[in-house]
């Protein structure tokens, strides 16, 4: 399956693993690489030494392209930058803000540059200031959301910008990436469904939580103060949720009150007090295995149902649905 995404990044698969703090890390990016997907290594608010041990590891697990996120409103923001050129990083993928400060040295490095947008309005900024493709997200994500979500979004932003656009947020399957190609998309980015792989070193609680989640299992919290995120439900995301309710919280006092409580749940793996980011599509992800086998069995999927006609996909749905 060739795209404008795969020719653009030198990649055997549009697919790209999910920007995840405290998760998405060399092991993990490097696997879904090696896969023939595109590995991110998530920067969050680490540092450059951090960061450039990360990069150093990756590229000791593989040879294939990867790439590194920069949140850019990270207080390590213009070090992170300057290390994807020092070390060569073949994309770079922001959120939390504009890359026009970095654009030009970017490009001079021949970094490739994908932001995470949420409305036509971003990605149409976005495409001004020189960028060479970006991630539609939707609300059904894991993490940080927008208002829009997946199935309205993509197809808005595809007619807006003449770059080419990823669809992110609610895709765990071959029949949902099939989904986002017929929306125009030219690639996905999936976060959740790599949580539970072999090469995702997040704490088994996490992983379990994912595995034994229901469709509706998480929650959205901060909504009210302008900073919505989607986890799993927990003590946590409960109290959070029933005190944004009560308490008048600015968006500052939101991230203050979620401050620590992500690396609680990936690291400390605090069924409490943690907060386990997690997009919709949990309650689809039952299994482990590896990253390989993700990346091969979405394409698989997606394959076998874009080469179908009527008749062949009415059937292939009245078998599931006597499963």
């Amino acid at each position: 399956m060739r795209t404008r995404i795969t020719e653009l990044l030198g990649i055997e698969h549009p697919i790209f693993q999910g920007a995840m703090a405290w998760i998405a890390d060399a092991s993990l990016a490097s696997a879904v690489s090696n896969a023939g997907g595109l590995g991110i290594l998530a920067g969050g608010s680490a540092s450059a030494d951090v960061m450039a041990r990360q990069i150093d590891e990756a590229k000791a697990r593989t040879d294939k392209p990867f790439a590194l996120n920069i949140m850019l409103m990270s207080p390590h923001a213009d070090d992170l930058a300057q290390l994807a050129i020092d070390k060569g990083v073949q994309a770079v993928t922001t959120g939390a803000g504009s890359p026009a400060a970095y654009m030009a040295s970017w490009r001079d490095a021949g970094i490739k540059v994908i932001p995470v947008v949420a409305s036509t309005a971003l990605a149409r900024r976005m495409e001004k200031c020189g960028a060479d493709a970006v991630i539609a997200e939707g609300g059904e994500s894991g993490g940080h959301i927008g208002e829009l979500n997946t199935m309205a979004l993509v197809p808005q932003v595809v007619q807006t910008v003449r770059i080419p656009v990823l669809a992110a947020g609610g895709i765990a399957s071959g029949r949902q990436l099939a989904a986002a190609l017929l929306l125009g998309a030219e690639g996905v980015q999936v976060g959740t469904r790599f949580l539970t792989v072999d090469e995702c070193t997040v704490h088994e609680n996490y992983k379990r939580k994912v595995l034994k989640a229901k469709d509706s299992d998480t929650i959205v919290t901060g909504r009210i103060a302008g900073h919505p995120v989607r986890g799993l439900k927990n003590k946590f995301a409960r109290e959070a949720r029933s005190a944004e309710l009560k308490e008048a919280l600015d968006g500052a006092e939101q991230e203050l009150r979620h401050a620590g409580s992500l690396r609680r749940a990936a690291i400390d793996g605090d069924l409490e007090t943690g907060s386990f980011m997690a997009g919709e599509v949990a309650g689809m992800v039952h299994e482990r295995g590896s990253a390989a086998e993700v990346v091969q069995g979405l394409m698989a999927e997606a394959e076998t149902i874009l080469n179908w006609d009527a008749e062949q996909l009415l059937a292939h749905n009245e078998t599931r649905k006597n499963l």
